[in-house]
């Protein structure tokens, strides 16, 4: 694996390109480019990152098209995430629109809602959890819903003018930012970059993993 010197300005323009064309047709034309400028430099990235972020996986660029109306067969993004013993993800993400990062829980399952809420609930660290959130948003850094959002009103059992009803909507729980097509993204700056988002969202991770953890249901339950 060689070292990781960026992601190529041919990275950028793979994907766009697929957006407008994706079929396997142009896939499997395009393939060498996707496999020395977006898929090798990522995984330079994967082996590059800090130990505390390792192991990363990438994702497959197949789409599981199953249940989706949408048919095209391949991602329009390459990603890559790591997880803590505690369970936050750290998240990177690579398209035609540039480069993204994100640390937290993107997505909690039923049992770390569960646990989430209450902690949320509590006085102490519910305020905890705020006050983190409010330190975050001085240095711009916004902390947001994950992957499926919000409630659109207070989750059963709590009310609906509790002083943190919007933290106890949301389903998961990230900080994440958009860097774009800086021309640092084409140097090993883009390394240190993301890393310095995924160490600034430190302080939410750490009260996710204490007080919320990873889930402990079964991989069938997960998926009801």
């Amino acid at each position: 694996m060689s070292s990781f010197s960026g992601f190529p300005r041919d990275a950028l323009g793979f994907f766009g390109e697929l957006e407008a064309d994706n079929t396997r047709a142009w896939w499997l034309a395009n393939k060498e480019r996707f496999e020395v400028n977006v898929r090798a430099p990522m995984l330079a990235f994967t082996e590059a990152v800090d130990g505390r972020y390792r192991p990363m996986s990438t994702f497959r660029p197949n789409r599981d098209v199953r249940f989706s109306k949408d048919k095209s067969p391949y991602k329009t993004n390459i990603g890559a995430v790591g997880e803590s013993d505690g369970g936050a993800i750290f998240y990177v993400h690579l398209d035609a629109r540039g480069l993204m990062a994100a640390a937290g829980y993107y997505i909690m399952a039923s049992d770390q809602l569960g646990r989430y809420r209450a902690a949320v609930d509590a006085d102490r660290s519910g305020e905890d959890l705020v006050a983190r959130a409010a330190a975050l948003a001085k240095a711009k850094l916004a902390v947001v819903a994950g992957g499926e959002g919000e409630l659109k009103t207070a989750p059963r059992g709590y009310p609906r003018d509790h002083p943190r009803i919007d933290w106890l909507r949301r389903k998961g729980l990230i900080v994440s930012k958009v860097f774009g097509t800086p021309g640092w993204i084409h140097s090993a700056k883009a390394l240190d970059r993301v890393q310095e988002l995924w160490a600034a969202a430190a302080p939410l991770n750490e009260w996710l993993d204490a007080h919320v953890g990873p889930s402990t249901l079964a991989p069938e339950e997960l998926l009801r």
